[in-house]
This record gives C-alpha cells, sequence and structure tokens, in this order.
C-alpha cells in the first residue's frame, strides 16, 4: 500500500494524503522519502500551483512514528528527513495548504507548520509534546516563531500540551476552523482563490516573504537540527520513547 497518495485535484492543483491511518499517519522514512520525492516532482511540474496535504483515516499526523525512532540505527537519517521535509514543503514555489483534522502532533504539527495556510476541522487538537518524549522540537520552532510569536511559543513548547483549533486560531497557528466534513472542501475552496493570482506574481510574493525574515528556513533547520539530534542521542530520548512504546510514564533522572 503506498504510503502517499497523489491525486490531481486539476491541472494546477494536486492533494497529497499521507495514507498509514493504521498509524494515525505517524512518520517513517518511507513516508518521509516518498513525501519529499512527491513534493519535488510537483514542484518542477511547470502547471503546477497549489498542494494541498492531508492525512487519512483519524488523523492529519501525530509525528514520528515512536516504533520506528527506537531504532538507534535509523536516529540521524530520520532526523535529517524530517529536516529535508520541512524544507521541502516550506521553500517549494508551490502555495501549500494543510486541511487538518483529527490531531495534528509533534512532527506532524510541524508539517502543517511549514505550509503556507492551514484549514482545521473543529475538534482537532494540535501540540508539540517532544519535551515529554525527552525530545526538542527544534525542527519546528523557526515557524512557530514566525507564527505564534515567542510568548506563544513558549507555553506550546515547554508545557507539551495539545490545544484545540479555537485557541491555535487565536494565536495564529492556523487560518480557518470549519465543520469536519468540510475541511478538504474549504482547502480547495482558498486553492481556487489562489488561482485567481498570477502564476509569476504568486511566486515572487512567496519568494519575498521568505526573504523578509532575518534567517531563512534553511538556516534555521540546519542550527535546530543540531540540538534535535543532541536530544535524540540522549538519555532522555532513549528513556521517553521506551516510555511511550510501554505505554507507561517515563522515569526522569536528575542531571
Amino acid at each position: 500500500m503506498p504510503v502517499i497518495l497523489v491525486e490531481r485535484e486539476s491541472p494546477q492543483i494536486t492533494v497529497l494524503t499521507l495514507n498509514r491511518p493504521e498509524r494515525r499517519n505517524a512518520l517513517t522514512l518511507e513516508l518521509l522519502t516518498e513525501l519529499c520525492a512527491v513534493i519535488n516532482v510537483a514542484s518542477q511540474q511547470r502547471e503546477q500551483r497549489v498542494l494541498i496535504l492531508r492525512g487519512a483515516g483519524a488523523a492529519f499526523c501525530t509525528g514520528l512514528d515512536l516504533k520506528e525512532a527506537a531504532d538507534t540505527t535509523k536516529v540521524h537519517a530520520t532526523a535529517e528527513m524530517v529536516a529535508n521535509t520541512l524544507v521541502a514543503i516550506s521553500q517549494t514555489r508551490l502555495v501549500t495548504i494543510a486541511a487538518v483534522h483529527g490531531a495534528a502532533v509533534a512532527g506532524g504539527a510541524g508539517i502543517m507548520s511549514a505550509c503556507d495556510f492551514v484549514v482545521a476541522a473543529e475538534r482537532s487538537k494540535i501540540g508539540y509534546p517532544e519535551v515529554r518524549r525527552g525530545l526538542v522540537a527544534g525542527l519546528v520552532m523557526t515557524f512557530l516563531r514566525r507564527q505564534v510569536g515567542e510568548r506563544n511559543m513558549r507555553e506550546l513548547l515547554f508545557s507539551g500540551e495539545l490545544i484545540d483549533v479555537a485557541r491555535a486560531k487565536e494565536i495564529g497557528l492556523v487560518n480557518r476552523v470549519v465543520a469536519p466534513d468540510d475541511v478538504i472542501n474549504e482547502a480547495k475552496r482558498f486553492a481556487a482563490s489562489v488561482l485567481h493570482g498570477a502564476p509569476g506574481a504568486l511566486a515572487q510574493t512567496k519568494r519575498l516573504v521568505e526573504e523578509l525574515r532575518w534567517h531563512s528556513v534553511k538556516e534555521d533547520i540546519d542550527l535546530a537540527l543540531k540540538y534535535h539530534m543532541e536530544a535524540r542521542e540522549a538519555d532522555e530520548a532513549r528513556e521517553g520513547i521506551a516510555a511511550f512504546n510501554e505505554k507507561r510514564n517515563p522515569n526522569w533522572v536528575k542531571s
């Protein structure tokens, strides 16, 4: 079964579906590699202008597959592919839309945050619980700092609590909140609105938004990857991931 479903909504719009519903679309090396590949292919197709990302099943995406993450031989490859995926989503010339339902958590919330526009279903939950797994949500910080401001970023990252979409919209993490049955239709409505703009002008507008930042997303993610890897290779991450997989509370040892 393909881990990414690709559907051409029109010659200009592609819908990408994360397709691991049995694992709530948890991110694996295979899924991340395939997602990067299809984004790059779509970006190279001249007629393409919009990408819509969504998840199959009960949730958009619940972050790293912590069963795979427990394999220490894959730590570097997984971290680098998460970084590559966030860069691919944020740096593509295409306008990217996240159609979120159920939950967007950890790396899944990172994918959502890397998109240009987010429409979320009512009753969905969003959050960055990495510290509760002994991890550092470094790769998403560049997006959070720009979108929600430092106070809200600290609240999200330090507490690790999931928030509802009303709060997410209030702080600027999502653009629109709609009924669950209307999420993909709202994403397509926004895509249709985008298509009224001139292709070159839209691409230049997106590029200028990036250039106006103090640091590029790529520079921020390169720095964040260093911190992410230090955490991934530490005892806290091993304990946090093991506790999650064993469905118990982690036993944090004071340093």
